[in-house]
């Protein structure tokens, strides 16, 4: 039977994907109290149904950074897709085109960044760890505005890679066939050596990130491409605050999925306290938890500019490909409109903290 919500995809996921693929996809760090509470926290919100509106047509087109979307949709940056179907990012970055969605290549992606791009239809951005070795970072600045990537994504919430037992138990290693391609393989050799107890993931990052970084090095990056910068993993109003001081151009609401610091609280628990810091002074995206449409109409109308889905493109991408991944982005953008036809909002300008009860 063909899925009809995300929770199917999620469900089929935990079926067939190997164990300690699924573990490294799906878990958390610590006792992964953050990853359970960005998704129950969207339970803990209610809409507030509207009558005798008309909405025969609800539009759910944005602009973000200039760039049309179909609808307030991206799929967030992830490794490795080729760890869950053999076609990885070149299906995935179809599907969001084919979505009319902004798609976030990752850094560790395990297909050519360029051929990432040649398949793009839609807004294509890059996501960036900062290295130890700058070199090696620039030149992948360089290669990706070569391609035609539209924005920087900095990931800043990885001074150290959290524990993540989960990995740990399975003593997680990259199969020799999936790779990140897009670096130095020297650099990356950590992440093939296995290690009982330990995660090849964990020991590879502690090896190559680079944790003295501060915000007085954005400049460095900044003045090394024209491409705009957006951070991702702003979970304070504070840190909002100095985004908006050194000229980033948006950010990214974001606790890596649940996969850093647990007990953190989820994304949009925070998120309306982010957007009222950053005023409208540039785009603000959320990431974490997102299963429904529902979900994605509440985090817009905590002020949300665009919504990053994550795990859930995966587990399409893993039920049937390319195919898999457009479904489970069609799925949120249908039941986005439904939720904002019940609710009496016809265009995505309509909707703010007075449709929460």
């Amino acid at each position: 039977m063909k899925p009809v919500r995300v929770a199917d995809y999620i469900e089929l996921a935990e079926s067939t994907l190997a164990g300690d693929v699924l573990g490294y996809v799906a878990g958390g760090s610590g006792a992964e109290w953050t990853l359970r509470r960005n998704h129950t926290a969207y339970a803990d919100l209610r809409l507030r149904p509207r009558a005798l509106v008309d909405v025969e047509h609800c539009a759910t087109g944005t602009t973000l950074l200039g760039t049309d979307l179909a609808a307030p949709l991206g799929v967030a940056p992830m490794a490795y897709h080729r760890l869950v179907h053999p076609d990885g990012e070149l299906a995935t970055v179809r599907a969001a085109g084919a979505a009319g969605a902004l798609f976030v290549a990752g850094m560790f992606a395990s297909t050519d960044l360029a051929e990432i791009a040649a398949a793009a239809t839609g807004p294509l951005w890059m996501q960036l760890y900062w290295l130890r070795d700058r070199g090696a970072l620039l030149d992948l600045v360089g290669r990706a505005e070569a391609a035609g990537y539209g924005a920087l994504v900095l990931t800043v919430d990885t001074p150290r890679v959290a524990r993540r037992f989960r990995d740990l138990r399975s003593g997680f290693t990259l199969p020799p066939d999936v790779r990140a391609v897009n670096v130095d393989p020297a650099l990356m050799a950590a992440s093939h050596v296995t290690e009982a107890g330990t995660s090849a993931i964990e020991r590879h990052s502690r090896e190559r990130f680079d944790p003295t970084i501060t915000w007085s090095d954005l400049s460095w990056l900044r003045e090394r491409s024209t491409l705009p910068l957006v951070l991702k993993g702003i979970m304070t109003a504070e840190d909002a605050e100095l985004a908006v001081e050194h000229g980033v151009d948006g950010i990214v609401v974001s606790n890596h999925g649940g996969r850093q610091l647990d007990g953190a609280p989820a994304t949009v628990e925070v998120l309306p306290g982010i957007v009222d810091a950053v005023h409208g002074r540039m785009p603000v995206l959320v990431d974490g938890g997102v299963r429904t449409g529902t979900d994605v109409l509440k985090a817009l109308a905590l002020g949300a500019d665009t919504v990053l889905i994550g795990r859930p493109v995966l587990y399409g991408l893993a039920h049937s490909g390319a195919e898999g991944a457009l479904d489970v982005l069609t799925l949120l953008r249908d039941e986005l409109t439904e939720a904002m036809a019940l609710t009496g909002r016809t265009a995505l300008a309509r909707v703010d903290r007075t449709i929460l009860a």
